[in-house]
């Protein structure tokens, strides 16, 4: 059963910054430490792959229309 890496856009992030824009939330059935504090697109695919694990984004809260309450 393949791993899976859930991950989100950081809070403080606008379309003018360079840095790095997602942040690793958790880690499900792997082995992993992510060093990083942020990572970019291309470092969590290029990890996923390598760790044979699939990449799930999680929604803004901004974004949804559902709430929890």
């Amino acid at each position: 059963m393949a791993g899976k890496i859930f991950y989100r856009k950081r809070a403080k992030f606008s379309e003018a910054d360079k840095k790095p824009r997602y942040r690793v939330v958790a880690v499900l059935d792997l082995n992993l430490r992510v060093q990083a504090e942020h990572l970019r697109k291309k470092e969590l695919e290029m990890i996923a792959m390598e760790a044979d694990a699939f990449l799930i984004e999680l929604e803004d809260e901004s974004d949804s229309a559902v709430s929890m309450h």
